[in-house]
Parts: structure tokens; sequence; C-alpha cells
């Protein structure tokens, strides 16, 4: 390594652009209720083709603030919040609520699942006894 690219400690840097602090400290940002609905639904999209993970690297997002915005969205307090209200964590009651609302939901899948193999069952027993019934009848007519 030459000396012309080494970098001491006490050096400072050329750059003082690429330095992690050069706009000054960044303000926290905040999520309006809509713009946290927003992001829920375009990460569902980019989850869809298996993008979800570059989503939140773009927007800058973590998977535990989804986590959060999901249970908020499925207990209800996402919904009709006006601009700049604050949401804090949910009460356990709206915990409650979303949690029986993800129940719901999955066992409504489960049932429509479950309904449709029942209906594929019932075609498949009725063709296989039309089936029976058309041999027994060819049966019938070569022994006569």
């Amino acid at each position: 390594m030459t000396n012309s690219t080494k970098v001491l400690d006490n050096d400072r840097m050329d750059d003082e652009a690429n330095h992690p602090r050069a706009g000054g400290p960044q303000p926290r940002r905040t999520f309006t209720p809509a713009d946290k609905l927003a992001h829920l639904v375009a990460y569902e999209q980019a989850c869809e083709t298996n993008e979800g993970g570059a989503y939140l690297r773009h927007e800058g997002l973590y998977s535990s603030l989804i986590v959060e915005w999901r249970r908020q969205r499925d207990a209800g307090v996402l919904e009709g919040k006006k601009p700049g209200a604050k949401i804090g964590k949910l009460t356990p009651e709206q915990a409650e609520i979303a949690r029986l609302k993800r129940e719901l939901e999955r066992s409504n899948k489960k049932l429509a699942t479950t309904e449709a193999a029942l209906s594929i069952m019932g075609k498949a027993h009725a063709l296989l006894e039309q089936l029976s019934e058309s041999a027994d009848a060819d049966e019938t007519r070569k022994k006569r």
C-alpha cells in the first residue's frame, strides 16, 4: 500500500460529502396513517414477486415496521385517522382484535380450500358411480 492512499487516524478525509453526518443530524422520519397503509400495500405487492426485501431497502424501512403496521391495520387503528394523528402501541384489546381477525382470515381460507376439495371429491364419486353403472350395464348385455 502506498502512502498516498493510506489514511491515518489523525488525517482528515478529503471529501466531506462522504462523511456519515455530512448534512448534519437527520430528523427522525414519521409516517402518517395513509403513508403506512400505502407502504403496506406496496410491500405486499412486492412480496408477490419476491421483491419485498428490495422494496424495504429502497424505502429505507425495517421489516419490524411492517409487522407493527400490519397489526395496527388489522386492529382497525389506521382507518379514518387524520393526517398527523398520533398512533401509539396497540392496547391489549386492539391486539386481540387484530389476532382474531388474522385467525378468522386463516380459517376462512382453510374452509374455502376444504369446500373446494369436497366439491371435487363429490364430482369424482359421481363420475366413478356413473362409470361403474355403465360397466355393469355392459356386462349384463354381454351375458344375454
